[in-house]
């Protein structure tokens, strides 16, 4: 990965958060892991971290740590991942990556997140050579405003929302709701249409597919379970949530500093978790990544 040789100056947005090219270079310099051995590598939080470590965080450290033990002719076609413990953002997080299997074809890896002697994450990842086959996908969703026609987070703010650690933190991630999002107050209640946002990395990245892979990963952390609260009135209420697996397939090439529309829907919620299911497309229509991933929500009465 390559680092600005030059730090911009600090942008900031109307709530004061940190934003732009800065904001954004600091989350590649985030991504790009100290290289302790052969297969193992070291990755640390940043200081503004909430109680626990990002989900999107280390999940996105991990896909480092597995892209750098395979070949640069081949890219990420997938990813499966368990979140076992809560991430301590205050000590650094080793990644030990597993030479699984290497094909003529396909390269498989497993990276295991390590701290305070313990496993708080895994990660499964299989790249792939390029190769010709069937092409086919879903039409992209119709009648969706343009992101440049939309509110930013820190307009939403402005506006009397609160989005919990997003407000608090800088924002490497340019999002833009097509509808009111869950914590707004000007949301009008349940509903089970899909929530939509429209996501880019808020600068300019260099040509590097596998940090373009891993910037995804990141981001798509970030609203996924916000599709499962969307379903239900939560006005007496709040919810504690943590992501428990996280799942992820790359179809065709995207650049994550371009816009892509982020379609997240829940189909189920049982037990305490709900899966939530989304779909990353570009504004030409192009399907590029599926997401799955599966939450825990304890109810607790306000």
């Amino acid at each position: 990965m390559t680092r600005p040789s030059t730090p911009p100056a600090a942008e900031t947005a109307e709530d004061g958060a940190t934003r732009g090219q800065d904001a954004l270079d600091r989350l590649v310099t985030l991504l790009d892991l100290e290289q302790l051995e052969v297969n193992l590598f070291r990755g640390v939080s940043p200081p503004h971290s909430p109680t626990r470590v990002f989900g999107g965080q280390v999940a996105g450290q991990a896909l480092v740590a597995a892209g750098r033990t395979v070949p640069a002719d081949r890219s990420v076609h997938s990813l499966q991942a368990y979140f076992i413990r809560p991430g301590d953002p205050r000590v650094p997080i080793v990644y030990e990556a597993e030479r699984v299997r290497d094909g003529r074809s396909f390269t498989t890896r497993r990276v295991l997140a390590i701290q305070h002697g313990e496993a708080i994450f895994s990660l499964s990842a299989s790249f792939q050579l390029p190769q010709e086959g069937l092409e086919h996908s879903d039409p992209a969703p119709s009648d969706v405003p343009g992101p440049e026609s939309l509110p930013d987070i820190a307009a939403r703010i402005a506006a009397g929302g609160d989005p919990g650690w997003l407000a608090r933190v800088p924002r490497p991630i340019d999002m833009r709701f097509v509808d009111e999002p869950v914590w707004s107050p000007s949301r009008k209640g349940p509903s089970d249409e899909p929530v939509r946002v429209w996501m880019r990395a808020d600068g300019d990245l260099p040509d590097d597919r596998l940090l373009h892979v891993c910037l995804l990963t990141y981001a798509s952390d970030m609203t996924l379970l916000g599709s499962v609260l969307a379903r239900h009135d939560l006005s007496s209420k709040t919810v504690q949530m943590a992501s428990l697996d996280h799942a992820m397939w790359f179809h065709r090439p995207f650049r994550a500093d371009e816009w892509l529309l982020y379609t997240c829907y829940s189909p189920t919620a049982s037990g305490s978790r709900g899966l939530a299911t989304g779909r990353f497309t570009t504004r030409d229509g192009q399907l590029v990544a599926t997401t799955v991933q599966e939450g825990l929500l304890r109810l607790r009465a306000k």
